[in-house]
């Protein structure tokens, strides 16, 4: 039960700190963003260039620059489909249920994102320097632009002129991004709760959801975690492995809200190894205050958009992603958290498997 709220929860992790963004407040260079939608199509806006160089002999590796590999595996037939997990930075360890079922006719290629898993981590501690220079080294080479830039890079891999795409969480995010910046090299786009940070601030604060469904006497340690969390001040004297151990204190407040608000949870495999530093690079890449919802607009490729239920992220995260993408379906599942793939999974697969064959 241990390691199936540590999956749950650091799953969420990006979902629960990036809805939370109002701590990003803490310092004035990181009220601005430093990732805006447009800046990849060139390569002006990444410190790589876009195509890969050439491939390993290891079929488990992806050489998407000199410097940084990614670890991937996959399931499955037919045309190919990139699955993206969320996280930020929590791979999956193994296929998902409801996608397994459609390993007959499409080829699911699962990676784990740099800076996570098996992937290349190039940062352990950050040598002494200014604030912002740190900043910046670190968000140009895990941030959401270096992230995006990846999914453009094993498309160039694969060899493909479209892929579809299924982003889970805050991979639904990175998928959405993607389909905006190259939307003519995405063919389908499934997003199964996307992570809901299109608008910062969030009005639907998932860190004061969690603080209202915790008992009494477990707010205030809640409250003193949220503010060593969001330390930013101390954030470069730390490791890799601290950061990483700070991500793993989550399980116990998320895991009693989420008993406190009644909705069923799927008994989940164990994950990939989390990311440390690649979570603060998206926290960077963020900023306090962003509105992605126009880069959507651009995406011309079909889109379906999941939600559960019972999903503790309001369904107006999700509905935000539909009502910004053209044409995009919506669809919510009764009895879901938000992990469709292993809960509901037939229907999820049937919803899945229908789109992607239209």
């Amino acid at each position: 039960m241990a390691r199936h709220w540590k999956w749950i929860t650091l799953t969420l992790l990006g979902v629960l700190v990036l809805a939370g963004a109002a701590w990003l407040y803490i310092l004035n260079e990181m009220k601005k963003p430093l990732f805006s939608s447009g800046e990849l199509r060139d390569g002006s806006g990444v410190s790589e260039p876009l195509y890969p160089p050439p491939q390993p002999d290891d079929p488990t590796l992806w050489q998407v620059s000199d410097s940084i590999t990614l670890y991937h595996f996959a399931e499955g037939s037919g045309a190919p489909v990139l699955v993206l997990h969320g996280g930020p930075g929590l791979p999956f360890a193994e296929p998902l249920p409801a996608l397994t079922a459609l390993a007959d006719r499409h080829l699911f290629h699962y990676y784990d994102q740099r800076g996570s898993g098996r992937s290349t981590r190039p940062f352990d501690r950050f040598e002494k320097g200014s604030f912002t220079d740190r900043m910046h080294l670190l968000e140009s080479t895990l941030g959401l632009g270096a992230q995006i830039a990846d999914i453009e890079r094993i498309r160039r891999i694969l060899k493909v002129d479209r892929i579809d795409l299924i982003g889970h969480s805050f991979g639904g995010f990175i998928a959405a991004l993607y389909a905006a910046e190259f939307p003519g090299h995405v063919g389908r786009l499934v997003l199964a709760s996307p992570a809901d940070v299109l608008v910062l601030p969030n009005e639907n604060d998932l860190f004061q959801t969690i603080a209202t469904h915790l008992p009494e006497s477990r707010r205030a340690d809640f409250e003193a975690f949220v503010a060593r969390y969001f330390d930013f001040r101390t954030v470069f004297d730390k490791s890799e492995q601290e950061l990483i151990a700070l991500n793993a204190e989550i399980p116990a407040f998320y895991a009693e809200a989420t008993a406190s608000a009644g909705a069923p949870l799927p008994e989940l495999p164990a994950a990939g190894r989390p990311g440390g530093w690649m979570t603060m690079a998206v926290f960077f890449s963020m900023g306090g205050k962003a509105d992605l919802r126009p880069a959507l607009a651009g995406i011309t490729a079909p889109t379906l958009v999941l939600h559960g239920a019972d999903d503790l992220q309001a369904e107006a995260g999700s509905r935000r992603y539909a009502d910004s993408i053209p044409g995009a379906e919506f669809v919510v599942l009764p009895d879901t958290t938000h992990f469709l793939f292993h809960q509901n999974a037939d229907r999820t697969a049937e919803l899945v498997r229908t789109f992607l064959a239209q």
